[in-house]
Order: C-alpha cells, then structure tokens, then sequence
C-alpha cells in the first residue's frame, strides 16, 4: 500500500533540492506534484487541493533552519498535514463497559466476518477479555461456517441459532446470553449486500435500535477507493458509526481510502487490517501511517511487535550464555520462532527507516527462513549444542537430511558463528536484556 504514492512524493520534494529558502514559485511546483501523487492514489479532489492549500499556507516565508534545507521543512510540512489527514491521533474502542457491544456494518465482500474473528482474537489477547462471537448474517449461510471456523481457530465461542431469520431477535438474544455466561464484550457480525439498499439499512438500523451498541465499526475494502468513501458516507447517515476499519492494506490498493475517509465522515480509522491470519490486525496510528507513506519507516512498530514476543527471563539466560560463548543452535532456532511470531518478514523489514524502498521489489517469503530451520533440525543435539563437532560427514549428512546442499550448510554455520562473535560484543558493551526492559 502507498507504494506509489511514496514514490510520487519523493520524486516531488526533489524540487526544492538546493534551494536555500522556500519561495512561492518553488512551493507551487511541489505541492502541484503532491497534489497529483495524491489524486493518483485516489484521493477526492476538494479534499488534495485542501491539503495543498493548507501545506503551502503553512510553509510559505518559513525561514530554513541552518541544519534543514527546504526539502526536509516541506516532507516535515507534509508528514504532519497527513497525520492530521488520516486523523492526528490514535483513536480507541470502548471496550470498558460490561458487556462491551460491538457492531460490524459494511458491504458484503469488504472483510467483516474476518475481521470479526480478528477483533475478537485482539480483545482476548491483548485486552484479556471474554468475547462473544455473534452470527447475525443469516442471509449467507457461509458466513455463519465461516464464523463458527474461525472461532474454534481462536477459542472463541460463538452464538448462533439455527432456522431463526431474524437478526434482530438473535442481536437481542445475543446479549442475554453474554449476561448470562460473563462475556464481556460481544462482537456482532451483521448481513451486507453487494451494494447499498435500503433493506440492509433498514436491518441494520433496526440492530442498532435493539442492542445499543457502545461501538459500531464500519468495516471498509481499502481496495475499492473511492468507491469505499462514498459507501462510509451513505451508511454514517443512517448508522452514525464510531469509527472506520480498513481491510486487505496488503492488496495492490492505492491508498485513497485511508487517506480521504477521515475528512469525508469525520470519524477516527481505528484499526488496519491484512491478510487472512487473525493475528493480521493494528490499531491506526495515522503519524506512524504518514512515517511510512514518506519512507522514515516504523521502527516504533516494530520495536512494539518486538516486545510483544519479549520475555525478560529468557533474554537474562540468553544473555549470560553468550556472554560466557555457550549461544548454541537450540537458541538461535529459538530466536527465529520469535521472529517469525512477529508477522511478515517483507512488511517487518518495510518498518524500518531506509529500507521499505530497498524491499519493494524484492519477494520475500513467509517461508524465508524454513531452510535454516530444516539445517538445524537435520542436527543431533550433540551438533547443536557443540557445532564445533560438525566436520565434512556430518555436514554432508545433515545436508542430505534438511533436503539443502553441503554450500548451505557451510553458510549457515558461518553466519551463526559470526552471529555470535557480534552478540558477544554487544554484552560486553552493554546489558541487552536492560536495554529491552529500558524500551518498554
């Protein structure tokens, strides 16, 4: 996502290389640059050339900092103004009341039931609650499957009644039963339509009516664009939604969604959705967003992911153990677990500063590390505690063993050694494990 753009953007800035002040006449030829990047990715027209506007209100007769050329005060300029764009601040769901209702509205096809499942799944784990999984889209019978597959997947009940039709009085039912049995939060999937009628809004608000929810999420295709903006527009008039979700950001999307919906409906984008994997889901940070549109990364992302997986025993034992030179194979597997518990490997790497770009092109699989790990298993655990041991028989037979060459082998074990010269040298410059907790 904002491939493109990213690279419309820098391609503009490159305009006032060189120049020593921000003048109007360089100005207007940048932002005429952004303001095409930005209709190119879909964004409506008012909304890129109040964004223009704004930016070029803002930078004119700024003086440049002796440390700043112009190029780096317009991306500054830029990078704040699509911040504010997308929302300014992070925005949260309430979740605090007992039960937590919650309810999914959007079109057909655009992600609901999926990113049910997910919003589920990030309750439980990273907000320790009890939810309840609705079935409420009885017009569908695979969505109610569908459900019911997921949540077995994340050990998540859900509710669901045979032969009734009536999505209100299961709404409603719902909720009783939640009472009854200490669900805390209860997430309801609702019916959508290939387009917009007034039926399914009908439905929808008679839903509403019947739970009061204390959340409605409208849950968007970020693929559809423009298209999306419209439809979020139409279905805040009848549903005054409290905030926006965007799915499939992994998808070849422009990006015109995340960036226009905001302005259009003045409601928050509170989560981003990719992939099919429940764990696939964040909370909408629009600085973090705008970071990433103008190349800087998001290394507060991914230290975040990195914490996640964080267990402070275990870096205190790991770190004692390459201090004394006894970091073996059985840790290194371990520590690629951890990695690969993170998410993407490609969209790991996009994270940090400089290197989205370098990645772009490049396909990185999921599976990117299934070779080494196939090496190592392939080890007895003599070999993998004492690599030393390894000479050219055992290396051929662990080559033969993980289905890879005796070349990778021997590479494997010159990156894992020189691995742990460098992670020797860091403990001798400092305490590791300190400078986690001191991120924390």
């Amino acid at each position: 996502m904002f491939e493109n753009l990213s690279e419309r953007l820098e391609k503009s800035f490159k305009i006032l290389k060189g120049h020593g002040r921000i003048s109007e006449i360089n100005v207007a030829e940048t932002l005429k640059e952004v303001r095409r990047a930005l209709l190119d990715a879909d964004v409506n027209f008012k909304i890129a050339k109040q964004f223009t506007d704004t930016v070029k209100e803002k930078a004119l007769g700024q003086e440049v900092l002796k440390s700043v050329n112009p190029a780096q005060m317009m991306v500054k300029l830029v990078h704040d103004e699509l911040a504010e764009l997308m929302g300014g601040d992070k925005s949260d769901i309430n979740i605090k009341v007992n039960p937590a209702i919650i309810l999914i509205a959007g079109l057909q096809g655009s992600g609901k039931t999926t990113f049910s499942g997910k919003l589920a799944q990030w309750v439980k784990s990273k907000r320790g609650k009890h939810p309840l999984l609705v079935a409420g889209d009885v017009y569908r019978p695979a969505a109610i499957e569908q459900l019911k597959i997921i949540g077995t997947q994340i050990e998540v009940p859900v509710y669901t009644e045979d032969g009734n039709m009536n999505p209100v009085q299961i709404a409603k039912n719902s909720i009783r039963e939640a009472k009854t049995k200490g669900f805390d939060v209860v997430i309801i999937d609702t019916a959508g339509r290939l387009a917009i009628d007034e039926s399914m809004m009908t439905e929808i608000s008679s839903v509403k009516e019947a739970v009061n929810p204390h959340e409605i999420l409208f849950v968007v295709d970020s693929m559809t664009g423009q298209d999306a903006v419209n439809t979020a527009r139409e279905f805040n008039e009848r549903l005054d939604f409290n905030g926006v979700v965007l799915t499939k950001l992994d998808g070849d999307t422009r990006g015109g969604a995340a960036l226009s919906i905001k302005s259009v409906v003045n409601k928050p984008i509170k989560f981003v959705s990719t992939g099919e994997k429940m764990d696939a889901i964040d909370i909408f940070y629009p600085e973090r967003m705008a970071d990433r549109i103008l190349g800087m990364g998001d290394i507060v992302s991914l230290v975040e992911k990195a914490q996640e997986q964080y267990d402070s025993e275990e870096a205190r034992k790991l770190q004692k153990k390459i201090a004394k030179n006894q970091f073996d194979f059985n840790d290194f597997i371990s520590q690629i677990q951890q990695i690969k518990k993170m998410g993407n490997v490609k969209d790991l790497m996009s994270m940090i500063p400089g290197v989205g770009k370098a990645v772009k092109d490049l396909d990185i699989d999921d599976d990117a590390f299934k070779s080494i790990e196939a090496i190592i298993r392939s080890m007895t655990p003599e070999e993998r505690v004492n690599p030393m041991v390894l000479n050219g028989s055992r290396r051929k037979r662990i080559a033969l063993g993980s289905g890879t060459t005796v070349q990778d082998v021997n590479k494997l074990l010159k990156q894992f050694d020189e691995t742990r010269k460098m992670m020797r040298m860091m403990t001798k410059g400092g305490n590791v494990s300190q400078l986690m907790a001191n991120r924390r």
